[in-house]
């Protein structure tokens, strides 16, 4: 199937808070090298080819972190960098891109992607890419739906419904219904049912099919993009634009338009490899462990013998010594030193919600 119809949007805006300190506002998730020599907004980019040649890739993010990222992708055409004038959330993110992408191109389906995301099968993402246009191209929503391999309570999930079309031999169903982020024991029962998935927050759709969506169910954000894509060609273009953005409420996509929305389906994507990088304790679904069940990021010096741990040391050459540590998460920097048992690096959003309280800005 020709592809020439086929946008890649990459929504890379986001600062990570939960891999704090790491993660800081100029220097967000996307832009570590996470066991990979490459960001992961560039191995983002990298899992695209083949498929989206670089024109048809848009980067969707804020002005702070324009600069890093064209400079980390520079086969980018630069007009394909869309700057948000401030953060309103997903929604109206993909709202921004479909509607531009309508303008240039009648027929365009978008892939709406992450750049924060770690996917380590990319042949298959490939695959499903592929899919994911056939089915889009019949007027549908359609998101990919990640087998939950443990109760997680950090993600959404999404239930299925009947089988319906098989594209290029990917099994797709009817989604019943977005879910939230449940406690643990509604996790338990999502993964007992065997019809749960985790919502990995990628979507495929015409641009003219979700912009339908947005005039149904977000009616004053609608008008607004359609505000800014008449002037985007003129010389109203950034007046317009910030006068339209600040009055955006902000919203998720999930939320905004998911939930609600006709004809959405699911491919699921078994095999994918798929982690969301939400947290350092996300790491051991992504990095393998050595023997000794750590993980050791930046060629960190230590002594002693943990086990289970991560440690992260920013600056060469420093020694970490270690005594009886086990299980535990050790993040140095040059400003800000972290140590978490596992399983409790969720609470990291909590400690920097509580350091914005405070007003200083050298540790965000």
């Amino acid at each position: 199937m020709a592809l020439e119809h086929f946008y890649a949007v990459i929504m890379a805006g986001g600062g990570g808070t939960r891999l704090w300190p790491l993660s800081r506002l100029n220097h967000p998730k996307q832009m570590l090298r996470i066991g990979s020599e490459r960001t992961l907004f560039q191995q983002a980019v990298d899992r695209l080819q083949g498929i989206f040649p670089p024109e048809r890739i848009l980067v969707v993010t804020i002005q702070s972190q324009a600069e890093a990222l064209m400079a980390e992708s520079p086969d980018i055409p630069v007009d394909n960098f869309l700057l948000e004038p401030s953060p309103r959330g997903t929604a109206s993110v993909v709202g921004l891109a479909a509607s531009l992408l309508s303008l240039r191109d009648e027929e365009a389906v978008m892939a709406v992607l992450t750049a924060d995301h770690s996917i380590g099968n990319s042949d298959l993402f490939r695959k499903l890419l592929s899919a994911c246009y056939e089915a889009a191209n019949g007027d549908q929503l359609v998101t990919l739906g990640i087998f939950p391999d443990y109760p997680s309570s950090g993600y959404g999930y999404l239930q299925r419904g009947k089988e319906t079309v098989v594209y290029q031999g990917f099994h797709s169903y009817d989604v019943l219904k977005f879910k939230e982020k449940p406690d643990s024991a509604t996790a338990e029962r999502f993964l007992a049912a065997g019809d749960h998935y985790w919502n990995s927050g990628m979507f495929f759709w015409k641009a003219v099919a979700i912009l339908a969506e947005f005039e149904r169910q977000m009616p004053a954000l609608y008008q607004s993009l359609k505000k800014i894509k008449t002037d985007w060609n003129t010389n109203n273009r950034s007046t317009t634009l910030l006068n339209e953005w600040v009055g955006i409420n902000p919203q998720t996509i999930d939320f905004g338009i998911m939930e609600n929305a006709k004809k959405v389906i699911v491919l699921p994507a078994p095999g994918l490899a798929w982690s969301d990088v939400g947290s350092w304790d996300s790491l051991f679904g992504v990095i393998k462990p050595d023997a000794n069940g750590n993980i050791i990021l930046n060629q960190s010096k230590i002594v002693g013998k943990p086990r289970g741990s991560l440690v992260y040391e920013s600056e060469p050459g420093k020694l970490i010594a270690t005594i009886g540590l086990k299980n535990m998460i050790i993040i140095d920097t040059q400003d800000a030193l972290l140590i978490c048992p596992r399983g409790d690096s969720e609470q990291i959003r909590e400690l920097v919600l509580k350091l914005k309280e405070t007003g200083d800005q050298r540790y965000l």
